[in-house]
């Protein structure tokens, strides 16, 4: 795994300057210039994994930045695009790490040719999305709690209470976004159920958000385990099944055949594309995919970003907000 890429050396140091109510604020940062074979699509790239963005993570004048913590410390990465490569700038104690495993997020050991499908709705949305690389962030706990939150819940709901969650215990990030932190493991494996509930977390998604907090160090090897033990670790952790399994092994692992069984609209937007019904089981999903293995993922996300969706024929579910009870 891995790409061609220049080194990070002390060479690459720059000073960036930003003025703050309280005075002038020098942010030190970190810059790596990475070339990426044409064709090469950041915000695309990006979008698979950028997670529930909004307080973590933004896309600003074209400039993706994503706030984080490695072994290192707390870091906020800043990508774009100049003429062949990719920027990297990063700011905080974590820069160095960071910018080391920028190769991995974006998917350049991803090779998109190797995926041919048939003539056909999947070769037309290839052909439309061309540049897409599928990466990996490294960070499973970062990737975990909002696809815990995700749980039996719409995503306008999980994106409240994650939001919540990083207002209340994230760390401001240090570049100049004004992001915030992913709350650490430590912070939420204190939290109790009172807590929770005031950001719209009942006791059930509370208990596994903690139990994963709690085995911080343990969850973060998977990125780094070979598939098939990953999947095992995960799995093993009560509360955790193959929809938030295969969530987390796309977009922190990299898994390019991961398949979110159990969602709820997945299934029948693959029937509807694949086969023109429109409504299925997961069954019958994994049977429409079994041809594109081992990129069912790639197909996946090419359904989501040609915002393909079957008919509807009845009412959106409810948003409810468990504070108020």
């Amino acid at each position: 795994m891995g790409s061609k890429c220049q080194p990070f050396t002390s060479a690459s140091q720059a000073v960036r300057f930003s003025e703050a109510a309280t005075g002038s604020v020098v942010r030190v940062s970190s810059i790596r210039r990475i070339p990426v074979a044409a064709p090469f699509d950041l915000a695309a790239t990006i979008g698979t994994v950028a997670g529930p963005g909004g307080t973590t993570s933004r896309f600003l004048d074209g400039v993706h930045h994503r706030a984080s913590a490695n072994i290192e410390g707390n870091v906020e990465l800043a990508l774009r695009r100049e003429g062949g490569s990719v920027v990297a700038e990063a700011w905080g104690p974590g820069a160095a790490a960071e910018l080391e495993m920028v190769p991995r997020l974006l998917g350049l050991d991803d090779d998109p040719s190797s995926f041919s499908p048939p003539p056909g709705p999947v070769r037309e949305l290839v052909r439309s999305n061309r540049g897409l690389h599928l990466g990996a962030t490294g960070r499973v706990l970062e990737a975990l709690v909002p696809a815990i939150l995700g749980q039996r819940v719409t995503s306008q709901g999980a994106r409240r209470s994650y939001y919540s969650l990083v207002r209340a215990l994230g760390e401001p990030a240090p570049g100049p976004a004004g992001l915030r932190v992913p709350p650490a493991g430590e912070r939420l494996a204190e939290l109790d159920y009172e807590e929770f509930h005031r950001h719209g977390i009942e006791r059930s998604r509370a208990l596994i958000v903690r139990e994963v907090a709690r085995r911080a160090k343990r969850v973060e090897e998977i990125s780094t385990m070979g598939r098939a033990a990953a999947y095992g670790r995960l799995n093993a952790i009560r509360g955790i099944g193959p929809w938030t399994a295969g969530h987390v092994m796309g977009v922190a692992w990299g898994d390019r055949d991961a398949v979110p069984v159990g969602d709820f609209h997945l299934p029948n937007s693959v029937s509807w594309l694949l086969a023109g019904e429109p409504r299925a089981d997961d069954a019958r999903m994994l049977e429409l995919l079994e041809p594109y293995r081992p990129h069912r993922r790639r197909v996946v996300v090419l359904i989501k970003r040609g915002h393909i969706t079957a008919p509807r024929y009845g009412p959106k579910s409810p948003v409810q907000d468990i504070r108020a009870y």
